[in-house]
């Protein structure tokens, strides 16, 4: 974690896992906000990727789960899931003294389906976690933000043995566009990687605009 505010958060590979403290104010020197949208089934890692990478303590609405959301959630493959998002996620990190990306991430349940029209107000961009083992919980949100004309990419947060990434794009539908790659939602460094080829994917969208620096 950066010793202030100033200090970039996305930094060269090798750099160690933290854990985000209570307090971590915004630098005074910031003057551009960018907001991340993370989606994709229930339980496929979204608070996770949140917690791993914000340099603050994040805001969650993680709530106990009770036998009235069973009825009409689908638990199936969720590895003894015993909490959900109620609303969403939300995580800060620092580019540099200048900039920082809001991360938002949103529920999965299709009971808070329409929270997600809000979240992608002023999105820059969105990353889109599958679980191999659940991959049509996915297809919901790819439609989303293709409708909407939203840049994303799509992790795959590796639960265990599965298709590798050429059959999950086939399965999924993507354009060669459309990058994809693996990740481990648990980890500091793999979920950075992820943030750092959707600003890459949206540098090469949009040239002069919003580009990534070396330090990241």
């Amino acid at each position: 974690m950066p010793s202030n505010a100033s200090e970039p958060l996305i930094t060269a590979p090798g750099s160690t896992t933290r854990t985000a403290p209570d307090r971590f104010p915004l630098a005074g020197t910031v003057s551009s906000a960018l907001k991340i949208v993370i989606v994709g089934g229930f339980g496929v890692g979204k608070t996770t990727m949140v917690g791993s990478v914000s340099e603050m303590r994040p805001l969650s609405t993680e709530e106990i789960m009770t036998q009235a959301g069973a009825e009409v959630d689908d638990l199936r493959g969720t590895r003894d899931k015993r909490t959900t998002t109620a609303a969403f996620d939300f995580g800060r990190i620092t580019i540099d003294s200048t900039r920082v990306l809001y991360l938002f991430g949103a529920p999965g349940q299709k009971r808070f389906w329409f929270l997600w029209g809000q979240l992608f107000i002023g999105s820059l961009g969105a990353i889109v976690l599958v679980d191999t083992a659940r991959m049509e919980d996915s297809w919901y949100a790819i439609d989303r933000l293709e409708h909407h004309g939203t840049p994303f990419v799509v992790a795959v947060n590796r639960f265990g043995p599965g298709p590798d990434l050429e059959r999950v794009r086939a399965a999924l539908d993507l354009s060669n566009d459309v990058p994809l790659l693996e990740c481990d939602a648990r980890r500091r460094e793999s979920s950075r990687d992820v943030l750092v080829t959707l600003v890459h994917h949206l540098a090469s969208r949009e040239r002069g605009g919003f580009a990534p620096k070396d330090s990241m």
